[in-house]
This record gives C-alpha cells, structure tokens and sequence, in this order.
C-alpha cells in the first residue's frame, strides 16, 4: 500500500465532541490529517511520523481517577503539540504545571513567580487566589500577537469557551500568550518545544479567528505546506486501486446517493469492466432520480444492473405506518434483492462500500481501526463469497467526497445531491406508503427544489425537503370546500447534522413555494414550515 501524504497531522482523540471538526477544518487548510484514539502509543505514532499533533478537548478532568492520558513518550519525539481545551489542560497537567477545578480560583490578584500561596504551592506568575468563574459560550479573549499561534491576529476578539478546571499553574518554560477577563492563562506556549494550548475551541465557528489560529499552527510552528487536494487524492486512489484489485472483480450497491456514486466513479475509472454496479430502484426515490442514476453510471459502468423493485417495496409495505417497521422492512429487502442479483453474478473478488471518514472516526472512539459495523449496504448479503471489503472514501469527508466528484467529471446535481435516507420518501410519508402519496410527494418536493435553486439558495442549507403529513384540514379552492392533504417543508444548515438550525428562507420564496404546490399538486390544500431546530427535533420526521 502506497503513503496517500508525506504530510500528515495526528490528531488525538480524548472523547471530544468535536474530534471530526478539528479535523474538517486541518483538511479545509489543504493539509492531510487522521484521527486517532489517545491511547496510540509512542512507537506508533513515531511510524505514523506526522508533523504536528492535536490533542482535542475531552469531558474528563487531567486529575481524577480513570481520566484519559497520552502516551507521555510522545512529548519526546521533538513533534510541535496544540492541546484544545482539555488537551491543554494535558500539556500543563503532564510538564509541570497544576490545573485545579473551577470555582477555587480566577483572574486578579496575581501572585510573582516563585511565591508561595495558602495552600503550600510554589506558584508562577500565573496563580490566583480569587474563586475563578468557570467559562463557557462566547469570551472575549485577549491575544499576545508576537506569539507565533497568534500571529495577524487583532489584539481581542470572541472565542468559544467550555471549560470548568483551570491552570493554577503553569510549566516552567511556558508562557501565558492569551488571556481573558475571568482567566489570567488562556492559552500558553512553549516554542522552543513546540508545545502551545489553548482553553477554547478555535475549531468552532463561534471563535472568530479560530482557522487563523490553526493555519498558524499548521504552516508557522509545523511547517505544513498545504498539499493535499483531491487531484492528488484521485491519482492516487486510482493507482492503489488498480494495484489491489488487478483483474479481479469489483461490485458495487449503487444507491444514486453522493458517496456511492462518486464511489462507483472512482473504481469505474481505476478498474472498468471489472466493475458491476447493481442499483435497487425501491421506487421510493425522489422525481426522475431514478432515471438521473441510470443515465450517469449506465455509460461510466459499463456493467450496469438496475433493478425495478418499486412494486415488490410496496407490497412489502402495504399496511404498514410505523416508521422504524419501515425502515426495517426497506433495509431487509434492499439486502434481500441485492442479493438475488449478486448471485446471478457469479464469483466476485471484492465488494465496494461508499464508507467515509465520519463513520471510520466513530468507529475508532473505544478502539483504534475498528470499522463501522453498519455500511451502505445495511449488511453483507450472506450467501455472496467476497474476499475482501474495499473501501476507497474512507478518508475522506462529505465535502471531500463532492470535490472527488467533480475531479472525477460527475455532474452538479450528482455531486451537491441533497442527503436522502436509505429509506426514501418512505420515512417522509407519515403513515402508510402507498402509490398515490408518493406521487404527490414527488410533485411538492420537486417544487421546493426546484424554487430554491432558482432562488439561488441551493447552496447556503445543508438539506431541504417536503414531507407528506397525515393531517387533513379544510381549504377553499375556487368557489368549492375541500378537505385534503398538507404538506411540512423543512430546511436546516449545521456543520455536522449532530445539532441543526432550522433555514430562515424568505418568505418570498416560501409563498412561491407554497402557491405551486397547492396550485400543481393534486389533493393538497395546505403547506406548512417546520421551524423546530435538533435538537429537540429530528431532521427527518420519522
């Protein structure tokens, strides 16, 4: 197997809830990065040879019993260290320094180095005996901007704070380079070792220069050069690729979604007629997708199955209205038909799966390179003999697999494809699924999309949808009464679909939106807007 980057960041996982996001925005910055649980050994990430570390934050505390710590061999290797959050906490707990619990000290009343305070403790510059309030949320922090973390950055901004200990104490060594009205040491460094923290998140986007901070880190302390793009990534995916599956053959569970599709385009230019694409039309899928699919990959795969499965789904469904015995009964035939198809096949070598970095990263929480059970597939199909899973996007994030998709020439809509369940408009039909809502919701979903994309909004919400509620109200329509059908919009933006905002569209849209929908759709009279964001809610409405 080939090195895919000579320029690498390991990034240290200790439990925080934003491991992924530190590592999206290392990526965005244009240098390769991996995520590792804390426990990687010294030796191992000597082979791993990165140039630069990141511990994240974590929900322990450095001093209580059980809580997470590195291997402290790696602070040794002469590899520069950004510690976020708790990973700071790690660097003071670990050279030196003390770090306490919040609420037993805070800024003012500074003592000199080399006093000693009440409580016995030789201190530096840095101890206070004032009740330190905890921080969390928006801070205004202030920067020393001869640091080199720090440099082109403004004097003061707003960073995002979540921290309840505190370094009482720092290592001898450091230096305090940022502080904030309730905490005398934000952020301390130690350049001749490389070693930096910092008590808040510059990942988030809440901390205003906090991809500045990064990019320094990156190219000032770590001497990154910015090579990783996904035409490089392409080349080499497709070198590896050909290496390891030589004449063998490759099938491919094509579902028309993003990763899939960029997966099958990626083996169909590494591997070409080596390559089946079996795709299952459930016929629970959006208006004209399935046909999109099939004229995109029936010329890129010149081994093209498409399987019109749609009645066979809704028999299976007939009676059915509660959601999970939905998804269940779609996940179990989707295997089930997949696998008839399989079989018809013969003997393939090797199955492809769209998997991606977020799954590989939530897999590695409890143990390292472990991969996610579940996959696009819902589950292998039992009577198939395959030698061998691959997996070519498991490095990459969703935005990482959109630019691949287009270095690999799919269209537009392909690539920006909006994210759609497994299930399909199944779980955005509340109650049974039967032909004519479906029909209708095809229709009152096409419009949306069609209205925002005209609207030029397409790109500025992460997922957008009509969905076809139970409810019946009374309308007018012409001179006449009626009582029919309502259909939800929902439209949210969010970084990582953990949490989500619910979309402020205009209301010019939405009223364009609307009059169509009642004006085109058969049976509906009402249009409603979900303005509930996740939590409490879901994205999905079953």
């Amino acid at each position: 197997m080939t090195e895919i980057q000579n320029e690498k960041i390991l990034i240290l996982n200790f439990g925080g809830q934003y491991d992924q996001l530190i590592a999206r925005r290392v990526r965005e910055c244009g240098v390769y990065c991996e995520v590792h649980p804390y426990t990687m050994s010294a030796d191992e990430i000597r082979v791993f040879a990165p140039i630069g570390i990141i511990f994240t934050g974590g929900p322990d505390s450095v001093y209580a019993e059980g809580s997470c710590h590195p291997d402290t061999t790696l602070f040794t290797l002469g590899i520069p260290v950004l510690g976020i959050c708790y990973g700071c906490q790690l660097l003071a707990h670990h050279l030196g320094g003390l770090v306490t619990a919040g609420g037993l000290v805070t800024a003012g009343g500074l003592t000199t180095a080399g006093d000693e305070t009440e409580d016995g403790v030789s201190s530096r510059e840095s101890y206070s005996r004032e009740p330190y309030s905890r921080e969390y949320g928006k801070t205004l922090t202030y920067f020393d901007t001869e640091n080199p973390l720090f440099a082109g950055l403004p004097g003061q901004s707003v960073t995002w704070m979540s921290h309840g200990d505190f370094m009482a104490r720092i290592p001898d060594g450091f230096v305090r380079c940022a502080t904030s009205d309730h905490c005398p040491n934000v952020a301390i460094s130690d350049e001749k070792h490389g070693f930096y923290g910092v008590q808040f998140h510059p990942e988030v986007s809440h901390t205003e220069y906090g991809q500045q901070i990064l990019r320094n880190f990156l190219f000032r302390i770590c001497g990154a050069h910015g090579t990783w793009t996904m035409q490089g990534y392409r080349e080499h995916a497709i070198a590896e690729l050909k290496e390891k599956i030589g004449g063998e053959k490759v099938l491919l569970a094509l579902s028309g979604g993003v990763d899939s599709s960029v997966c099958a385009a990626l083996l169909a230019e590494a591997v070409g007629e080596q390559l089946t694409c079996v795709f299952v039309d459930h016929g629970l899928m959006r208006k004209n997708e399935g046909d999109e699919v099939e004229e995109v990959f029936s010329h890129r795969c010149k081994n093209f199955i498409r399987v019109n499965a749609g009645a066979h789904f809704l028999a299976k469904l007939a009676g059915v209205e509660d959601p999970e015995t939905k998804r269940k009964i779609i996940g179990e035939e989707f295997i089930r038909v997949f696998e008839a198809e399989a079989k018809k096949i013969g003997h393939v070598a090797y199955l492809a799966q769209g998997t991606i970095y977020p799954d590989v990263i939530e897999s590695g929480k409890d143990k390292a390179a472990t991969i996610k059970s579940h996959h696009n597939v819902g589950g292998l199909p039992s009577v198939v003999d395959f030698r061998e899973i691959i997996e070519p996007l498991r490095l990459l994030f969703k935005d990482e697999v959109r630019g691949l998709g287009r270095e690999l020439g799919l269209p537009e809509a392909l690539v920006m494809r909006q994210p759609f369940p497994g299930p399909g408009l199944a779980i955005r039909i509340i109650g049974e699924v039967t032909e004519e809502k479906l029909s209708v919701l095809r229709e009152a979903d096409a419009i949306m999309r069609e209205e925002i994309a005209s609207a030029g909004l397409a790109h500025t919400m992460n997922q957008y949808f009509a969905v076809l509620t139970n409810l019946r109200s009374v309308g007018v329509m012409g001179d006449g009464r009626t009582y029919d059908r309502a259909i939800a919009l929902r439209s949210v933006t969010t970084d990582d679909f953990m949490t989500a905002e619910w979309t402020r569209i205009p209301y010019e849209v939405l009223d364009r939106i609307s009059t169509r929908i009642v004006n085109e759709v058969p049976h509906v009279n009402r249009v409603l807007y979900d303005i509930t964001s996740k939590p409490p809610a879901t994205v999905e409405f079953e």
